[in-house]
């Protein structure tokens, strides 16, 4: 039997929020930033386990966080063990839609080890050097911005979070490890309005597009 966990690293420290919080634990449009990914993954996924903060862990479904971000995630998974399909979704993205989960789901076709959500590169691209030259001018048409959720057959993201601490802290994202470790990644894109809240300008856009 098959078995969908929704999977939330949730150890931001909500630092350029000003917080006196985690991040995924501070207030947007009156619910803890958090919840508003739960409500979403509740409604598609058969569980969701969140990797918390010390002090933020208690209650069920629950587990500590790691010392970084892929650590946590697989902290999260090793406390669900009938995952087949884990949907990594950060909390720092409140606006995610059943729909994009949805469609992540469905592209994890034979031959796909993961789906990510992501958005088509619509700036033009430049690789720099150190000193701030320009090297080249990239082809935006094949480069996307990756977003969550990213969504992987369980057992090859179990295989691939198989790493020391100092790869999963160097990892830019899940995908990654998976990629490094010869899995195949499609993309997915995402509607606008699935940004990420870093920075407090970034709360209050959420906050009106939640009220």
């Amino acid at each position: 039997m098959s078995a969908v966990v929704g999977i939330v690293p949730a150890g931001g420290s909500g630092e350029r929020l000003g917080a006196d919080r985690p991040k995924a634990f501070v207030v947007c449009a009156g619910r803890p930033l958090i919840e508003w990914s739960l409500e979403v993954l509740g409604a598609v996924c058969d569980r969701v386990v969140v990797a918390a903060p010390e002090g933020y862990d208690d209650g069920p479904d629950r587990v500590r966080g790691g010392e970084s971000r892929s650590a946590s995630v697989r902290n999260a998974l090793a406390a669900a063990p009938e995952a087949t399909v884990a949907v990594v979704h950060d909390a720092a993205r409140p606006l995610v839609t059943r729909d994009l989960v949805e469609r992540c789901l469905a592209a994890l076709a034979p031959g796909i080890d993961g789906a990510i959500a992501a958005a088509p590169m619509t700036d033009t691209v430049k690789e720099a050097a150190s000193d701030g030259r320009v090297v080249r001018t990239l082809d935006r048409s094949a480069l996307w911005a990756i977003q969550t959720p990213q969504v992987f057959k369980a057992d090859v993201l179990r295989s691939a979070l198989e790493r020391d601490a100092a790869a999963l802290a160097a990892a830019p994202d899940d995908a990654a490890l998976v990629e490094d470790a010869g899995g195949v990644i499609r993309v997915v894109e995402a509607p606008p309005g699935n940004f990420k809240v870093t920075t407090e300008g970034d709360l209050a856009r959420a906050e009106a597009a939640l009220c």
